[in-house]
């Protein structure tokens, strides 16, 4: 049940179509995975019997601090947005916090420490994995990718977590973005690097492995600080990555198309670190009105809010 390439489906619009549309949507494009940012019950109703994989974040750092410092309220989430809808709802992994900033991080693993618990008291640790989802500042000295690391000011948060990972058998969900490293650095990357075109190649000298697109050396960039945290066997989940259609620098639908789709052609791939499947999330499902920010973030959307595609996209069979 459920595959490796997966959609975000953020509802920060107005316009939007209902959850049922959307679900109906995600399976006639062969979309077989979504990340939903709250315990959406509408969502998850319509989820029931899709077949679809799912994962579900906890929501905002208020929520993630309620369940680090409460373990009746873990259990209580479990029951309410888990068991609620399991087995018909195929949950994956519980996202605890998303990019959460250092100022919140020391209650990420309380938070995932309780969840874990409620889940094996209702039996479900082996099925459902608990997660938190990292920017891609998380790491330092991604370049080239075999000096990855966590930052110095994050060890004391992310090797603890990472250990936690390894522990449970759960990955790190990365949210990978070659967009915002290509548009802060447009001198040294190269375009077609940062949008799976062919034409550029980076060795790493220290590893002896070859690159020929921006992402899969991020990604092993979070691989090598995963190492260096020791936790060489956590696999890493790419929780978002997308790449803008209008709004900004190097935002249109020829560079977002070809990204995206280089993105979902390389799931099966996965990097020359860890070749074979790389399990990804596609940001976003729509373009959604009501994101605050800069103008691309209203524009991430695979589709426009009518149901139409922003660009022509195809999503392998799984």
């Amino acid at each position: 049940m459920g595959g490796a390439h997966g959609v975000c489906y953020g509802v920060v619009g107005n316009n939007l179509p209902s959850r049922s549309e959307v679900v109906q949507l995600y399976k006639s494009k062969g979309i077989s995975a979504m990340r939903i940012y709250y315990p959406d019950q509408e969502a998850l109703a319509a989820l029931r019997g899709s077949g679809i994989a799912v994962i579900v974040d906890v929501g905002d750092k208020g929520a993630v601090a309620n369940l680090a410092n409460n373990p009746s309220a873990a259990a209580d989430w479990v029951r309410n947005n888990v068991q609620a809808y399991w087995p018909s709802v195929f949950i994956r992994y519980i996202a605890v916090g998303n990019e959460l900033g250092p100022g919140d991080m020391g209650t990420i693993l309380p938070a995932m420490q309780n969840l874990y618990n409620a889940l094996v008291s209702a039996g479900l640790s082996n099925s459902i994995k608990v997660s938190t989802a990292v920017r891609m500042d998380a790491i330092t000295d991604s370049f080239p990718p075999s000096h990855g690391v966590f930052r110095p000011d994050l060890q004391r948060f992310m090797v603890p977590i990472a250990q936690f990972l390894a522990n449970t058998m759960s990955p790190l969900l990365a949210n990978v973005y070659p967009y915002f490293a290509y548009r802060d650095n447009p001198r040294d990357i190269p375009l077609n690097y940062a949008t799976f075109q062919p034409g550029t190649t980076v060795r790493d000298n220290d590893s002896g492995l070859t690159y020929t697109n921006l992402f899969s050396a991020m990604v092993d960039a979070v691989y090598a600080a995963l190492e260096k945290a020791g936790a060489p066997g956590v696999r890493v989940v790419v929780s978002e990555s997308g790449w803008p259609s209008a709004g900004g620098f190097a935002a249109n639908v020829e560079n977002a198309r070809n990204h995206n789709q280089g993105v979902i052609d390389n799931v099966k791939n996965g990097t020359p670190k860890r070749p074979g499947q790389l399990e990804t999330y596609v940001f976003a499902m729509f373009n959604e009105n009501q994101k605050p920010g800069d103008e691309t973030e209203r524009h991430f959307g695979l589709f426009n809010p009518d149901k139409t595609p922003v660009y022509p996209i195809t999503f392998p069979p799984n």
